[in-house]
């Protein structure tokens, strides 16, 4: 029972304090009447408010105009993007094509030597079964060897359609026609 009476006595005094502090505040009120300088303060307040609202218009412009900059810019380097990827794929496809055009040389090296060997020994009279065995599958590795390029050439090719044919279809990249 003694905490709710010094509660209420602790209450009681903050209530007097509040009531005093109004009434000082509400004297000076009445006796402070607005002059001309607080009038030209007012206004000096109203034109820099004016004033700061001006510039905070210009730089929410031209933060706009930044961020639509930015906004182009990454739109740049998402082309950018799509086009390196296109170019590894095109890169990937010439290096196979490369390998296979070196094999193709290598095999009809091999074929010339095989059938100068073969021309050889047929113009001493001497027909040899293993250089005939030697030249078969040289011209095999040859024939194995041009069909592995053209089957890169038409790699080479796709790689540099498909994106044409994507675009052109509508699809949008990385998804098969």
């Amino acid at each position: 029972m003694s905490q709710i009476e010094e509660l209420q006595s602790r209450i009681t005094l903050a209530m007097a304090r509040i009531d005093a502090g109004v009434s000082q505040i509400a004297g000076r009120a009445n006796d402070s009447a607005p002059g001309p300088d607080l009038s030209a303060a007012l206004e000096e307040e109203r034109r820099t408010s004016a004033h700061l609202e001006d510039r905070l218009r210009a730089l929410r412009a031209e933060h706009d105009d930044e961020i639509v900059a930015l906004k182009a810019e990454l739109d740049r380097s998402a082309e950018i993007d799509a086009l390196k990827v296109e170019l590894a794929t095109f890169d990937q496809a010439m290096g196979q094509l490369d390998m296979d055009l070196q094999r193709l040389r290598e095999a009809n090296e091999q074929l010339r030597n095989s059938n100068a060997a073969l021309r050889t020994a047929n113009e001493n009279g001497v027909g040899k079964p293993r250089l005939i065995n030697k030249a078969m599958l040289a011209e095999l590795e040859a024939l194995r060897a041009a069909r592995a390029t053209e089957v890169a050439e038409v790699g080479v090719v796709l790689a540099k359609l498909k994106p044409l044919l994507a675009e052109a279809n509508g699809l949008p990249d990385g998804e098969d026609l």
